[in-house]
């Protein structure tokens, strides 16, 4: 049997706010269901992922910006840095260990992100 990770949930002050953070940095949206009872449970998914990002109204308990830090990996770490840069997107230079090379940023809410290039994984 497999187990898979598929939703990481996200608290945030402004579901609206963060569906336009989202949209921006080209997450795809899935869904934005308000099934009643205070919830409102919205879906995006990251270009090419298998895991997608939940939040909304009624989901948590846990203050904006508290999960450890989530991370998508990309295929070139400089096009995804200029990608977010392009979106607006307040995000540092790119960091390069001996394990891979890694940009970070948080959304409007606190959430902390980091996306990883490795090296090894991608040469031709």
């Amino acid at each position: 049997m497999d187990w898979t990770l598929e939703v990481a949930f996200l608290p945030v002050t402004d579901v609206d706010r963060a569906k336009d953070f989202y949209t921006s940095i080209g997450f795809h949206p899935d869904h934005d269901l308000s099934p009643g009872g205070g919830v409102r449970f919205v879906q995006f998914t990251p270009p090419g992922s298998h895991c997608s990002i939940v939040f909304g109204e009624g989901l948590s308990d846990q203050p904006p910006g508290s999960p450890s830090e989530l991370m998508v990996c990309v295929s070139d770490i400089h096009a995804a840095r200029e990608h977010l840069l392009a979106a607006g997107v307040d995000v540092g230079e790119v960091d390069i260990q001996p394990w891979g090379h890694f940009v970070y940023f948080t959304d409007p809410d606190g959430n902390r992100w980091s996306v990883q290039y490795l090296p090894d994984r991608h040469q031709t």
